[in-house]
């Protein structure tokens, strides 16, 4: 299904991102594509409009298929398999809470940019501050838990309302408010930070 609604954002006749779910919108746009091509307009994808989709877009990237997240998380590094750690799949943009190798916890995260890349390797907390506002920046990072320079887990409003459009500074952004105020609640100074591709 995300197959289907990301070969059809490809063409543009799917605005929204893929959800896996076969809705109002992806029947609209398989009735524009079918008429477009002279198709019978169904909004169902028959055989001759997958072909004919198929033959105009490429295999869709992960990226495309998960365009706003929901991605499944990322086998965990092997240095993630032991004590308290946040660890953080740049494949997957997730962020899971393990504790002895077990994951109790997962949530979509965004990364900085080209230009201010998030630091692979291995971290710890160092710092957690609930109500941080950034000093260089002045925007704030509610939940930061700091692990690396001015790099922390933080909560983004910028991530929860315009998905991967944009970028942190380097910090590994959540758009899940609940979630990180959980993890906030659990992450003890000291714990480890894998971030890893």
């Amino acid at each position: 299904m995300r197959g289907l609604q990301a070969r059809l954002r490809q063409v543009a006749w799917l605005s929204a991102t893929p959800t896996g779910t076969y809705g109002p919108a992806t029947t609209e746009a398989v009735r524009g594509f079918q008429g477009k091509r002279g198709l019978p307009r169904t909004g169902t994808t028959d055989t001759v409009t997958w072909q004919r989709l198929l033959e105009m877009t490429h295999e869709p990237t992960r990226d495309e298929l998960y365009a706003s997240g929901g991605q499944p998380a990322a086998a965990p590094d092997p240095r993630c398999m032991t004590g308290r750690v946040l660890c953080i799949s740049k494949t997957s943009r997730t962020v899971s809470w393990m504790v002895n190798g077990k994951r109790l916890m997962t949530t979509d995260v965004r990364f900085g940019s080209q230009y201010t890349p998030t630091r692979e390797g291995v971290f710890h907390v160092y710092w957690k501050s609930r109500h941080h506002v950034s000093t260089i920046y002045h925007t704030p990072m509610p939940y930061a838990m700091f692990f690396s320079g001015g790099q922390a887990v933080h909560y983004s409003s910028d991530f929860a309302a315009r998905g991967y459009s944009g970028a942190s500074h380097g910090c590994v952004n959540v758009r899940d408010e609940g979630k990180i105020a959980s993890l906030f609640a659990q992450v003890r100074n000291g714990d480890k930070v894998v971030i890893y591709w």
